[in-house]
This record gives structure tokens, sequence and C-alpha cells, in this order.
């Protein structure tokens, strides 16, 4: 600990090397402040609207707009005092950032840790000509920042700093190379509905009612007074219809999020570091972003398939990889969109159709082990209902069952397993059946869990884990005869543990086979 008021440092990565003292320190663009001089303006427009043109005094209604002006004015200070004391650097072997006013703090990522390169701009940056840059290593700061982040670079210091940092060449080919996938608007389907959806919907309900007041107009009162013109009355019938109108409402919100998000969307596999390639998505209409993944740190692909919306084809496509954690862009490389160009371009990035490959169906007492949770969950929810008094209890073993028989049987047909070559391909999921090939030189680990009635069904759960993706994945409900070789055939130095070293071999399961 530094006494009380000095300064702190902070070092990822020592910066080595005599010559590193001879690089020179780079700043941010300085049009980063006009961007945000544009900010305070807009921040301030709402409410002196308020004020001088509609008159509106109330302290309900200008307390917001305060806030609002405020948190421009706020932010615009603090991007000054970054753009003040920022600096940065890319040596030979690190890339270095020195920040701070009051607490500084200095930052350097060894090159060969970086994983991704983000380059993204919102409207106001792009007004401004300028790009943030965030770089990914597989790490995060207590406030979950990604590596380190350099906001806000000119556009050509931020493409300069992606050639720099993954190798990508310094003069752009005459001609775009091939995408393995481009935005189609047919993708909008498999956006626009959902949980999503209505939560989407209240949002843009409240967002409405709270800035029409602000303006003097009542929303709420509106609504009544449409509800009284048209003779409605609070039946079940307007009910539904209320909510098929905040469905509608939540889906066209959705789909306009989407376009804007994913508008000009397109992947591409460029040129990278010693030789290597990098896959690269750039997409947004209003907000442009850039993501740059080196492939040599990819392990694998995972697509993942919603129930609802199974039928649709809808799939969610991420890349297995180190560095980057589930939730991040970086391993992000398809909207959501249909399974046959999922599966293609899991194909084009894996370089094999392991996704496509036929898989061994799971035992039949897995699907007695889920029939018995159903019927477990279904009594819960019969049991939990039964203070009610009269029948409301079969009600709800009625409303239940099909329900958990339903999942238990889509979490039976979800299960399956491969080994194809240098791949280990798993399938597993109820509710999102996902699909996963990993390469298997990946695993680092290797587990057989059982139950006890896992045991007493002769099945077992083989899972593997990797410094990869989520950080382990796992064939569930296998029969146990199965289960042995397929742990030695994701972990090869499994063998010798399962025989023991001359001593009796280990033994799993209660003897019997799975029927």
């Amino acid at each position: 600990m530094s006494a009380a008021g000095a300064p702190r440092l902070v070092v990822d990565a020592p910066a080595d090397g005599p010559s590193t003292a001879e690089v020179p320190w780079r700043r941010l663009d300085p049009r980063l402040i006009w961007a945000d001089a544009l900010r305070v303006v807009l921040s301030m427009l709402p409410g002196a609207v308020a004020l001088f043109v509609f008159d509106q005094t109330q302290g309900m209604t200008v307390m917001p707009l305060l806030a609002l002006a405020g948190w421009g004015v706020w932010g615009a200070l603090t991007d000054a005092v970054r753009w003040v004391t920022t600096r940065y650097r890319v040596t030979e072997t690190h890339l270095e950032r020195r920040t701070g006013l009051l607490v500084r703090s200095h930052r350097a990522v060894a090159r060969e840790l970086i994983r991704t390169v983000d380059a993204d701009a919102r409207l106001l940056h792009r007004v401004a000509g300028v790009r943030r840059v965030t770089i990914g290593a597989g790490q995060t700061t207590t406030a979950l920042e990604a590596a380190l982040t350099l906001d806000a670079l000119s556009r050509d210091s931020a493409e300069e700093l992606r050639q720099e940092l993954t190798g990508a060449p310094r003069e752009r080919a005459a001609e775009e190379p091939p995408a393995l996938a481009a935005f189609d608007w047919r993708w909008v389907v498999h956006n626009a509905f959902g949980i999503w959806a209505m939560v989407m919907a209240a949002g843009l309900l409240w967002g409405a009612h709270f800035t029409l007041g602000v303006f003097g107009f009542d929303l709420v009162g509106w609504f009544g007074a449409l509800r009284d013109a048209l003779g409605l009355e609070a039946t079940a019938a307007a009910l539904v219809g209320g909510v098929v109108a905040m469905a509608l409402l939540g889906a066209v919100g959705m789909s306009i999020q989407f376009l804007t998000a994913q508008a000009f969307f397109r992947l591409t596999r460029e040129p990278g570091e010693e030789g290597g390639s990098v896959l690269v998505t750039r997409r947004g209409l209003f907000r442009t972003r850039e993501v740059a993944r080196d492939e040599s740190r990819t392990r694998g692909i995972s697509l993942s398939e919603p129930l609802l919306w199974r039928w649709l084809g809808t799939t969610d496509t991420s890349l297995i990889t180190t560095g980057a954690f589930w939730w991040s862009e970086g391993v992000t490389i398809l909207p959501r969109g249909p399974r046959r160009v999922a599966r293609r371009v899991a194909a084009a990035v894996l370089g094999d159709e392991k996704l496509t490959a036929p898989l061994v169906l799971h035992a039949a007492a897995a699907l007695r082990r889920r029939l018995a949770w159903a019927l477990w969950a279904t009594g819960g929810c019969g049991l939990a209902l039964a203070p009610l008094g009269g029948r409301a209890w079969l009600v709800g073993l009625a409303v239940a069952a099909p329900v958990t028989l339903g999942l238990a049987w889509a979490g039976y047909r979800s299960l399956g397993h491969a080994v194809s070559g240098p791949w280990l391909v798993l399938r597993s999921g109820a509710m999102n059946r996902e699909t996963s090939a990993l390469r298997r030189k990946a695993v680092s680990g290797v587990c057989v869990r059982q139950s006890p009635l896992q045991r007493r069904l002769g099945l077992a759960t083989v899972r593997v884990s990797t410094a990869a993706g989520n950080g382990s994945y796992a064939a569930r409900d296998l029969a146990v005869a199965r289960a042995v070789p397929l742990a030695v055939a994701a972990l090869p130095e499994a063998a010798p543990f399962r025989e023991g070293d001359g001593a009796a071999p280990a033994r799993i399961g209660s003897g019997r086979p799975a029927p």
C-alpha cells in the first residue's frame, strides 16, 4: 500500500528491452473535445425546449432535465481530463497506456497475449471522425475493462493500431476479401420476437410516458380516452388485445434495434500476424463496430438453438476461443439467424463439416431420468397450490404436466456426441440446444460423474475442461459403456489413469448396462 494521497502505479506486464524508452508516446485525437461539446449542447437541448417553448417549470419536470444536462457536462469534463492525461505506445513486445489525473495508472499488455481488437464508433464519434479501440487479452480489471481501451483515436490511427497488433497488411487489397457471411434482411424475423420484445415494449411505453410528460402530454390519460371512445371494457378480450398490441410494438422495436445494430454486417477472413489469419466482423448503422479475432486462438465453435424458435431454425453462433469471455463481443461471429447460414459459416471457420456429422444418440434411460424429474416438478407444482383449496392443485398439475414432460422429451432429443478426427462434438440442452465442436488438443482435463440416480440407470456424464469458451463442455447422460471410451478419446492421457498403473482399474456405474 502506498501512502495516502500518493499516486498509484498499475502494471500488468513489464516492458522489457533497453530500446523501449526510445519509442515515442502517442496522444488521443483532439477531435474528441469537439464531440463532447456537441454532446453538451444536445443534453441541454431538451431542457431548453421544455423551459422556453412549453413553459414547463414544475420541479418534477425540471429536475430530470437538469440531471440530463449535468450528465452531459460531466461526461465532457471527464473526456477532457482523459485526453489531457492519456498517452499510449506500441513497442516490440508490449502495448502500453498511461492515464489518470489524481490516480495515475500505467498498463502494459504483452502483444502475444492480445486476442481481439475492437474498434467502434457511436454517432457522435462518427460525426467527429474518431473511434474507440478496445484491446482484449483475456483479462479484466476491477472496472470490467478488457485489457485496455483507447477512447478516442482518429479513424486512420485506429486502423494503423489494428494493423500493428494483428499483423494485417499495411495496404488493403484492391478487392475486398470474399465474405463468409453478409447481412440478410430475412434475419430480422429471427430477432423480432421473444420475451425481450415484451421488455422492449414496456421500456418504449415508459420512455414515451416520461418524455411526453415533460412537455405536458398525459399518455395514460390519452389511452383512457381512447378506450372510452372505442367503448372497450376491462374484459379478457381487451386484455388479450393489449398483450398482442404490446407484442407487436416490441417486435417493431426489436426489429429496428436489430437493423441499426447489424446493418451492413460482413464477416471476412483477412491476413494476420506471422502468416496467420483473423476473422473480422464489421456492422452498424449509427454506431459502427469492427472486431478482429486471431484465428490461432480458436479452439472450436458453438451453435445454440432456442427451443421456442427451433422450428424456424433460429441459431446463435459463437467461437470457442481462448482469452475471450463467453458474453463478450469477440466470441459472437454471426447475428442470430438461420441454421443453414450458421452451419455454413461454422464449416468455413473449422475447415470441415463437423457440426453436421451424425451424432451418437444416448440411451433411453436418459429419457427416463428426465421424465422422473418432470414428474417430481409437476408434483411440486400441485403441492404448492394445494393450500389454496378447491381444485387449484388439479389446475396446477394440468398446466405443469405438459410443460415439464415436453421439456423432458426436448432435452432427451437434444442429447448426442461424436468423436470425428481431431474434433469432439457434444450436444445437449432442453430450453437451449447447444452443439459444440471442440478441438481435442484443446482439452486439458476430463471428469466422469455419476449421481445416485445415474448409477441406478447405468448412466454417466463426461465433462471436458478447456482454457477456452465456457471452460467446460459436457456429454450428459450417456451409457456407462460409452463414457470411458469417450473420456479417453477426449484426453488420451486419461487411459493410464483408468488402467491404474498395474493395480485394479477404477470402476464406475452399477455394473448394469443402460437399456
